[in-house]
């Protein structure tokens, strides 16, 4: 028997209860013990063990799984299952909440939903690559699954190559790993209306990195990588993780990763309904490290940083912001509300 994969993504509010993506855990362990957490919205469950037990095949036991959730937290989900991680992930990201997508574990299965998907779908395929094999008119997983690895390596180099030959023919060896993930913090902007404006995306990115950066100072903790998560309106999605050079707490390397990111993914008048943002690998702050510079003009945000705290303390922290964030319109503000931070009646201005 073939493996089963589940990939689970809930629609969480975002003001959900601290303790939900906990509880959800424990509800998908009695269906599976093989579940991994990937962040608070998302898992993924390894079914193969458990379908003999429930006495159901993978979609039977996936509507199962959707409506516990559903039944004992009220979350709606989307849900891809397929015969590995990359797979079901992949139809997660197509499916809308309340739905779900299963491939079965055939060649003719795999090939009919990989085909005629942009070859930027899948994992490890950037902006940079997908450019490169556009100009050689591979545009489609299933163009590059038509191409010899030996080309691709060409193109690519041998270990790229060999990964997007692999993945193109909808090969991913990757486990559900149960092993706790490293704590993580995210925050989330939905805009009111889809958004075409790169300039808006960058502003919501800079309020993320502000909002992430000041959490992380007030609880002692340092990131060691972040996590970029676009939306669009089609309800498809991107993602892009970045180790950071340094552990760090601070709004400017935050978010100078956040835009690093965002701009691996190439985005050209997509329509964003929402964009995530999430601190990586969490851990004290008491074991950072930093790289000494000779370039004094690095220790002049951080040190504007540090007032902004300390004036927040007292009074909160719409007191001081970025001055970027401060527009005549209500603009971005983290966690799922609109809202952006102007100057008010008591004059409170950016920095």
């Amino acid at each position: 028997m073939g493996r089963h994969i589940l990939h689970l993504r809930f629609d969480l509010s975002a003001d959900h209860d601290a303790e939900l993506p906990e509880r959800l855990r424990r509800l998908l362990e009695g269906i599976t013990p093989r579940v991994q957490m990937i962040e608070p919205d998302m898992a993924v469950l390894d079914l193969t063990g458990a379908l003999p037990y429930w006495k159901r095949d993978a979609r039977a036991l996936t509507e199962v799984v959707q409506l516990r959730a559903l039944a004992h937290f009220g979350q709606p989900s989307s849900a891809g299952c397929a015969g590995n991680r990359m797979l079901a992930a992949m139809a997660c990201a197509l499916t809308p909440p309340g739905r779900r997508t299963v491939i079965a574990d055939s060649p003719e299965a795999i090939t009919a939903f990989l085909g005629p998907r942009p070859v930027r779908e899948l994992p490890g395929v950037g902006a940079k690559t997908a450019a490169t094999l556009a100009e050689y008119g591979l545009h489609t997983v299933g163009d590059v699954a038509d191409v010899p690895q030996s080309t691709l390596q060409r193109l690519l180099g041998a270990r790229a190559g060999r990964a997007l030959h692999e993945h193109a023919h909808g090969r991913d060896t990757t486990i559900v790993d149960p092993t706790p993930a490293p704590a993580s913090l995210s925050t989330e902007h939905r805009f009111v209306r889809d958004e075409l404006d790169p300039t808006a995306h960058r502003r919501v990115l800079l309020a993320l990195a502000d909002d992430l950066g000041a959490r992380l100072r007030a609880s002692g903790q340092i990131a060691t990588g972040v996590t970029c998560t676009v939306r669009y309106a089609d309800l498809s999605a991107s993602r892009r993780s970045r180790t950071l050079p340094e552990s760090t707490q601070h709004t400017v390397l935050l978010a100078r990763a956040a835009y690093a990111v965002y701009d691996s993914l190439g985005l050209q008048r997509a329509r964003v309904r929402s964009i995530a943002l999430r601190a990586d690998a969490l851990r004290p702050a008491d074991r950072a490290t930093r790289q000494l510079t000779l370039d004094a003009g690095d220790d002049k945000p951080l040190a504007i940083e540090a007032v902004a705290d300390r004036a927040r303390a007292p009074y909160g922290r719409q007191v001081l912001y970025p001055a970027a964030l401060a527009t005549r319109t209500r603009g971005p503000s983290p966690r799922g509300h609109g809202g952006g931070r102007t100057e008010d009646g008591r004059g409170r201005r950016g920095t």
